[in-house]
């Protein structure tokens, strides 16, 4: 069996953090997010693993290198244009691979491929596409199925009046089984879109089309800053499961400082004397100055916060400077090289 991760979107949702850094290699509790799903993958015994690329593809395979560390071996493919999901697909998969699993390169999950797998050759699938439930329908388009598990429909985005009208609560979760008949319904070589035209066609063609639904397991789209904190947030809570986290590296942190056990610091970080971190993850080299608090944030590499600033739910590039006094305020994000003046308020 083979994997492949689309991961050639340009993260502009993402922005200012991608706009040096390919959205995934963003780092992840001071980890290339890609990571995660070469992890979920090797877990349930998928050493071939594609990555098909478009935005900044040489960067992406610096950080990874050949998957090796990660208990996978890893291909790397280019775009030659953007393709689309679809598109993107059939470029690079391999028809006499078998059954491929597909993950959009955003999703951060802890589920288990291998129910997934169990799921789809249980029912004798051509395709099963793992739903996530969610609590407000209106923002997503969602996936109607039946008591069996076979979908039914694809549903636009609601209207809020409308909510009344359904029960429907599954979006797709961006995870794919797809047996190689589906590759036959793509066409070679155009910009072809799973959404709005594979799986429509898979129903057309009346191809047996399942469903997974997650019930406990960890789902999130990182792609916007609010729901990237997010999941830092989450893994120091606890509610993301089964991964290796790294340990926090060797730092300077003075005896009059104080950071929570919950926190995260990378190699290098400086804590001085009253400074305060709680609830945050704090990259490689970075500086919190006398008397700053930093609370619920996440900081890159090697930023430097200044005395008496006031942190709280932000996100910070590499290499940012907040001067003294400055108030961050939650929703904050700052792309690489950002410098905020002193007694600033953002």
């Amino acid at each position: 069996m083979q994997a492949l991760i689309l991961a050639g979107g340009k993260g502009t949702r993402l922005r200012p953090l991608t706009v040096y850094t390919p959205k995934p290699v963003v780092s992840v509790m001071n980890r290339p997010f890609l990571v995660y799903q070469l992890e979920i993958l090797a877990r349930a015994g998928i050493t071939d693993v594609t990555l098909s690329l478009s935005y900044q593809p040489d960067k992406i395979e610096d950080v990874i290198g050949d998957g090796s560390e990660y208990g996978v071996k890893v291909n790397f493919v280019t775009e030659p244009s953007p393709m689309g999901t679809a598109g993107a697909y059939k470029f690079a998969a391999n028809a006499e691979g078998g059954t491929t699993v597909v993950l959009n390169g955003d999703i951060l999950t802890d589920v288990d491929i291998n129910h997934v797998i169990e799921c789809h050759r249980g029912r004798k699938a051509d395709a099963t596409l793992v739903l996530a439930r969610v609590d407000d329908p209106s923002r997503y388009g969602l996936v109607e199925t039946d008591a069996d598990g076979n979908i039914l429909k694809f549903l636009e985005k609601p209207k809020p009046g409308d909510l009344s009208e359904t029960s429907v609560n599954t979006i797709n979760a961006g995870i794919y089984i797809l047996e190689p008949s589906v590759l036959g319904l793509i066409p070679e070589g155009e910009n072809h879109s799973f959404e709005y035209n594979v799986f429509p066609a898979i129903l057309e063609k009346g191809l047996k089309f399942n469903a997974c639904i997650l019930e406990t397991e960890y789902w999130r789209d990182i792609g916007n800053p609010e729901s990237y904190l997010q999941a830092h947030l989450d893994f120091l809570d606890g509610k993301i499961k089964g991964f290796d986290l790294p340990a926090s590296g060797a730092s300077e942190i003075a005896t009059a400082a104080s950071v929570d056990d919950r926190s995260l610091l990378a190699e290098g970080c400086v804590v001085k004397p009253n400074a305060k971190v709680i609830n945050s993850v704090l990259g490689p080299g970075v500086h919190v100055e006398e008397k700053a608090v930093v609370e619920n944030s996440v900081i890159w590499g090697h930023s430097r916060v200044g005395s008496h600033v006031e942190m709280d739910g932000a996100v910070l590039g590499r290499g940012c400077y907040i001067g003294k006094n400055a108030a961050v305020r939650p929703g904050t994000v700052l792309g690489d090289k950002a410098s905020i003046p002193d007694y600033s308020k953002v």
